[in-house]
């Protein structure tokens, strides 16, 4: 009969606990990253101008040190403009990067290979450099998000206050992945990845409606910011002891934050489901003053 693999390294694959949401896959929800492969041999590409810049008079040297460092910064810029390009994408409802870094990108692309193809015969060679340079970058790594997404039809001002918290509550759960990984436990870093996704499910939600903040500010910086001092002092706790009823009782607690996020997101989503339905049945109330009568098989209904 077959047996499951396990072992001492294994994560370990227990029941979750009652009212506890099953299990997702590691990839629920999540997409490949784009900056990566393409983007981070950006990197690598201008390495080879510094044999050649070493081999020149001083003023070589600095101009090839000048196009070295054009071409390292424009590889960066790619790289975060790609990150940001994947955040502006996995929300509903976004506004677009504040600095267009891709774009940015490409100008430095092609400035780095003006300079490196500068070598005093003329400006037309490295003017071509500079020129498929960056339009071949752009091609490959588009432009950036130019237009914000969503944002029509709601108050910019609740909007923003939603990012602010958000974006709070990011760093809380930036802090907790940082700290569980101090604790050398691949099983509680998978944990805390699956409680983060449902706190993330709520960040959506609150997103697509803003007014809902108020009912989860105090989950979003109480709750959050709790669970964060909570898991730094477990790390340095269980990266010392390996205590398995301290473990236990992290692992509890996970369960118990999860539950609660999950209800509050549910109670939300009820709630804008309450709002559907009101406003349904006024639209039909509004249609019956006028005298506009609905057939049963094509009025709107409220279920």
């Amino acid at each position: 009969m077959a047996q499951r693999f396990g072992g001492k390294y294994s994560p370990a694959q227990q029941p979750p606990a009652s009212g506890t949401p099953p299990p997702r896959h590691p990839f629920h929800g999540k997409t490949p990253s784009r900056a990566g492969g393409r983007a981070n041999m950006m990197f690598f590409v201008p390495l080879v101008l510094l044999p050649r810049a070493f081999g020149s008079d001083p003023n070589g040297l600095a101009l090839t040190l000048v196009a070295f460092g054009a071409l390292i910064l424009a590889a960066w810029l790619t790289r975060e403009g790609l990150k940001a390009e994947d955040a502006w994408s996995t929300r509903k409802i976004a506004r677009r990067p504040a600095i267009p870094r891709k774009i940015f990108g490409s100008a430095l692309t092609g400035t780095g290979l003006f300079l490196a193809g500068l070598d005093g015969t003329g400006l037309i060679t490295p003017l071509v450099y500079a020129i498929l340079g960056a339009g071949l970058h752009s091609l490959a790594f588009g432009l950036d998000p130019l237009s914000d997404k969503g944002i029509e039809g709601i108050d910019t001002f609740q909007q923003d206050r939603v990012a602010r918290v958000i974006d709070e509550a990011e760093k809380h759960l930036g802090a907790m992945t940082d700290a569980i990984r101090r604790a050398g436990d691949r099983g509680l870093e998978a944990r805390m990845a699956r409680f983060q996704d449902t706190v993330r499910e709520m960040f959506r939600t609150i997103e697509e409606d803003p007014r809902d903040l108020a009912a989860a500010r105090k989950y979003l910086v109480v709750y959050l910011l709790g669970a964060r001092d909570a898991t730094r002092k477990f790390s340095e706790f269980y990266g010392r002891t390996r205590d398995n009823a301290a473990r236990k009782d992290f692992e509890t607690l996970l369960d118990d934050l999860e539950t609660n996020f999950s209800a509050r997101t549910r109670a939300m989503l009820l709630d804008d489901r309450s709002d559907l339905d009101v406003e349904i049945e006024v639209l039909r109330e509004r249609l019956q003053r006028e005298g506009v009568r609905l057939r049963p098989e094509t009025a709107i209904k409220g279920e």
